[in-house]
């Protein structure tokens, strides 16, 4: 029998859990991921399970800012006097200014 491979919580992972989402779901989730720094696992089990979804900046994350930043001012310069906008732009944005808010916050304590 295989050694058990444990988590770093000290937990044994064996159960999967698996489900279907369409392609612009992917694409969002893939980029509130990439946001986050986590694992996609990670990720879903924190949103799934209502825990905080913490970010810790490293240049991973301060690459995925940016180019999720570009991504949302090309989506802005297409969009006229704020018509079509789509509901997963405004979560991208708002998940930013989530995430630049607590990195100014980190920054003013010295964190």
């Amino acid at each position: 029998m295989s050694k058990k491979i444990y988590d770093n919580h000290n937990r044994w992972r064996n159960k999967t859990v698996a489900f279907r989402v369409s392609a612009e779901e992917d694409l969002h989730l893939e980029a509130l991921v990439k946001l986050t720094g986590l694992t996609k696992q990670d990720y879903i089990i924190r949103r799934l399970l209502c825990r905080d979804v913490v970010v810790q900046g490293n240049p991973r994350v301060y690459k995925a800012l940016r180019d999720q930043l570009a991504a949302v001012l090309d989506e802005l310069r297409r969009i006229e006097a704020g018509k079509d906008v789509d509901d997963e732009l405004l979560d991208t944005i708002r998940m930013i200014a989530t995430i630049m808010n607590g990195m100014q916050e980190d920054f003013a304590y010295g964190k």
